[in-house]
């Protein structure tokens, strides 16, 4: 199964983009980077060769400051903008699967906070790799409050180690908004999935926990 390269045209000079469609898939995930990976990250790329396994596709695609090489994060206004650009691109390569988004902690959420400002053409549900509710050390729920104005399907998927989401209030946080999300606990998983040794599994077992999740979800929406 080859990785296509695209472009997606931003107003300016465009961010990369890596499209990954297995034959028969059911739907395709706009796959957002976190803030200090870029997409081709191996975390990203097992993740989305994971997703491909089970008849997902995927969008992978650049941050403008990734694209330029890193640093500091982009401001809200361009990310969102970014995952507005990756969405029609997504239409333009695969307007045929019915499309999800969100991604990897920074990038999950700045979709979903382009999502709460004005919906996004075609989304049918977010998807959320280890949200960041609050800076490690400080926890907080203020992050979270724009995902009361998200209108479609949710799905959190958060290790109960995640120093960026205390566990306790992520579980409120979606108690809150309803039937509209649900949430998977790793069980030991940090901010990244990934789980020690002293807990029986191996971080590879953690990750398919949960991109059978994201599956299963993504199966439940589109039926």
């Amino acid at each position: 199964m080859e990785t296509q390269k695209v472009t997606i045209p931003t107003g300016e000079a465009g961010v990369s983009g890596l499209l990954l469609r297995p034959a028969q898939a059911k739907a395709l995930f706009l796959f957002a980077h976190g803030a200090g990976i870029g997409m081709t990250h191996s975390g990203m790329e097992s993740n989305a060769r994971g997703l491909a396994d089970r008849g997902i596709a995927t969008l992978r695609y650049q941050f403008p400051y990734m694209e330029r090489g890193g640093g500091r994060p982009d401001p809200p206004r361009i990310a969102h903008a970014t995952v507005r650009a990756a969405a029609a691109t997504a239409e333009k390569l695969a307007g045929d699967l019915p499309l999800f988004a969100g991604g990897r902690s920074y990038g999950g959420r700045m979709t979903s906070q382009a999502q709460a400002l004005v919906p996004i053409a075609g989304v049918g549900g977010l998807i959320f790799l280890g949200f960041p509710l609050h800076p490690a050390g400080a926890p907080a729920t203020e992050r979270a409050d724009h995902l009361g104005n998200v209108k479609v399907p949710m799905l959190f998927i958060s290790g109960d180690r995640d120093a960026l989401a205390e566990i306790s209030l992520l579980r409120e946080i979606v108690r809150r908004l309803d039937d509209r999300a649900r949430l998977l606990v790793i069980r030991d998983g940090d901010h990244g999935l990934k789980v020690p040794a002293r807990s029986g599994r191996t971080s590879a077992d953690a990750q398919a926990e949960a991109l059978d999740c994201v599956a299963g979800w993504i199966e439940e929406q589109v039926r």
